[in-house]
């Protein structure tokens, strides 16, 4: 058990489940998200519940009051949450949860309330049985909150987080396409009763599935009462949890009134049937469903701050394009559907995101029940006051209507221009709330524009899937290609793998990527191992990144125990221009009789220009046998006066035609530059004449 699973345990009291038990937890926590999506969608929440009020006779400012007592009364969370962690969490929350979907029973009477008393009288029984079901839930979730934390091992929440979301959105999304078949064009109430009881059954087992879940365990410490009575006296006074509150709240004001009065503007300005404005959940979740992994994945692997910060960015997007799609369009379904792919995209990097960075980084683990209770009663007040804004504001002006330059207005415009700018407030708020990776929102950024991004995460994916070497090899290889950030944790990972040459392709991938401080720290790791094979390539790849950060390691390199890491290390000083070690160099010019290294030191005092070196070059090449070596020698010289292009030139032209003819011109030709730069003699003369 980890020193954070042990200070969670001490807090409640009781020892908090151990990771063992936490992961084969999983799979339940994950059914209970399955079936309960299934209860939200057909039951309080979603648009089938707005119509179904709407359908009722009820007024918008009417249905804005009535969905704001579900979340206002998360205000009771402050006072509760204490008393509800001595009966336990789990306990509270199977039975607030069992309770609460019974209550959504009585939504079936509603059309004989209406039958039979009317219209003022069904509505005071709507909101006698909302706010039940609000209270019932208000405490489930003030003790669902903590639990949820000891749940999940942390460096697992983010892809947990995902897969739960893409099954919970696959199954919404089959149920959403069931209900707007049922619907119809046109529907009647007895066919939201339908959908409703459906829902009912779903959540009934959704409170089966949450028994299975461990921990929440009673406190059995009385001083535990106190110790959370404190710990939310030091919640407030938390800046950085106040910041994220701040933060939080502004972005629950924008988002939630959307999620109720969405469906009313798709239906009376749009023009889209109740079936079809049902039918747009699909496109929210089908988004969900695609980008649901990604988002986790990337928020365990490089923080949830900055996929937090991305999804904020993202949310002003959906207002202001409801407000210049068609209206009573042919294409008016096609474009909504669009933007409810685009808002399932964006909500899931924002909720993904933003509820890591509460469970890993901005709630203690110690003082979650002080912490989270008033997290939830926050969010209440934010969430009741955003639906009473959305009804006001939707009621300001309700014969708005007519179009400016290419923007739409209506009733609901003003919801939307408040819900633009609501986010990219609370983004001030955001920037100060502290990271839970070292990985910047701007160094996030770019590691999208860097590379090729969707070839890195395929080759990410099918490097995890390749069940052979030669299949390993061939990933790692393909991870290097991208050139993109993304692939960075993969390629350190093959620099550790048993296999020897997955370890030698990571070695030169990792010098086909390109610089980066992680891969380069890793190259110069792997050059000061006790593998020459490895190691020597590795210097040769720190030398191809080009990045000064690799010098000193270098030059450290130049004392290697192996000749064959130290002509590669004074090889790659050489492509680094690193002119410091030119002394060096020369000294050891003068003196090496290894030949290799003879050729290593002349090709790195060639590339840094060390014309001091010009006679003992000469004389190395006087004294040469070998072709090769000859070579090499004579291309240092040549680096030397800065003809290595001219110098390549030649070489290619008498590898391919009659070397006597390729130097006879060449000859003749450096005889007429030396006569026009009057710096030729007789001797000269005669002896380029040989």
């Amino acid at each position: 058990m980890s020193e954070r699973e042990s200070t969670a345990g001490e807090e409640a009291g009781s020892e908090a489940p151990t990771t063992v038990e936490k992961l084969r937890g999983l799979p339940w926590g994950v059914a209970w998200s399955v079936t309960n999506s299934v209860f939200a969608e057909y039951t309080f929440f979603g648009s089938i519940f707005v119509l179904y009020l709407n359908q009722l006779g009820l007024e918008k400012a009417q249905i804005g009051g009535l969905l704001s007592l579900m979340p206002f009364l998360g205000i009771i969370a402050v006072f509760i949450a204490v008393p509800l962690a001595r009966i336990g969490h789990k306990r509270v929350f199977v039975l607030s949860m069992a309770a609460r979907t019974t209550t959504a029973v009585f939504l079936l009477l509603t059309p004989w309330i209406l039958l039979q008393y009317g219209q003022g009288t069904v509505l005071s029984y709507v909101v006698v049985t909302v706010a039940v079901f609000a209270l019932f839930r208000a405490t489930g979730f003030t003790a669902f909150y903590p639990w949820s934390q000891e749940q999940v091992p942390d460096t697992l929440r983010g892809k947990y987080t995902a897969v739960k979301n893409v099954l919970s959105s696959l199954t919404s999304f089959l149920a959403v396409m069931a209900a707007g078949y049922i619907l119809g064009a046109d529907p009647d109430l007895t066919r939201f009763l339908i959908v409703i009881a459906v829902g009912v059954l779903f959540g009934l087992v959704s409170v089966w599935s949450a028994t299975k879940i461990p921990g929440g365990a009673p406190a059995r410490k009385r001083e535990a009462e106190e110790s959370a009575y404190r710990g939310m006296v030091v919640a407030a006074r938390d800046r950085n949890f106040v910041r994220y509150l701040l933060g939080v709240g502004l972005v629950t004001l924008a988002t939630v009134p959307l999620t109720s009065f969405v469906p009313l503007f798709m239906k009376e300005q749009v023009g889209l049937s109740s079936s079809q404005v049902v039918w747009l959940g699909t496109g929210v979740l089908l988004g969900a469903l695609v980008s649901s992994y990604l988002w986790g994945w990337l928020a365990d692997r490089y923080g949830s701050k900055a996929v937090m910060q991305w999804g904020v960015y993202l949310l002003p997007l959906l207002p202001l394009a409801w407000l210049l799609m068609p209206q009573q369009s042919m294409w008016s379904l096609y474009v909504a559907l669009g933007i409810a792919l685009a808002q399932g995209l964006f909500n899931t990097g924002w909720t993904i995101g933003s509820g890591r960075l509460l469970f890993v980084r901005v709630v203690p683990a110690e003082k979650r029940t002080a912490y989270m209770a008033l997290y939830f009663a926050w969010m209440g007040i934010a969430g009741g006051l955003g639906q009473l804004m959305g009804g006001w504001l939707v009621e300001l002006m309700p014969g708005w209507q007519g179009r400016w330059w290419i923007l739409n207005h209506n009733p609901y415009t003003i919801l939307f221009v408040v819900s633009m700018i609501l986010p990219l407030i609370a983004t001030l708020f955001f920037r100060r709330v502290k990271a839970d990776s070292s990985v910047t929102t701007r160094q996030f950024t770019g590691m999208f524009l860097r590379g090729n991004p969707l070839r890195a995460m395929e080759s990410v994916a099918r490097y995890h899937r390749a069940r052979d070497e030669r299949a390993t090899v061939a990933m790692t290889e393909r991870l290097g290609r991208t050139r993109s950030p993304l692939t960075v944790e993969e390629l350190i990972e093959a620099l550790h793998d048993l296999r020897f040459f997955v370890r030698f392709e990571a070695v030169m991938s990792m010098a086909r990527h390109g610089p980066d401080p992680r891969l380069i720290e890793a190259l110069i790791e792997v050059l000061e191992g006790k593998e020459p094979s490895l190691s020597t390539v590795a210097a040769w790849g720190l030398g191809r990144m080009g990045d000064e950060q690799a010098v000193e390691a270098l030059r450290t390199g130049l004392d290697a125990r192996y000749r064959s890491v130290q002509a590669h290390c004074a090889r790659s000083l050489g492509s680094l221009g690193d002119r410091a070690v030119i002394p060096l160099l020369v000294e050891r010019l003068a003196t090496e009789e290894d030949v290799g290294l003879q050729m290593a030191f002349a090709s790195a005092l060639g590339s840094l220009g060390a014309t001091e070196v010009a006679g003992r070059l000469l004389a190395l090449l006087q004294s040469a046998t070998n072709r090769d070596v000859r070579m090499e020698f004579a291309l240092a010289i040549a680096r030397l006066v800065g003809k290595e292009h001219n110098f390549i030139q030649l070489q290619r032209r008498v590898e391919e035609a009659e070397p006597g003819t390729a130097l006879s011109q060449e000859v003749t030709r450096l005889q007429g530059r030396l006569g026009r730069a009057h710096q030729t003699s007789a001797e000269m003369d005669e002896a380029l004449d040989l």
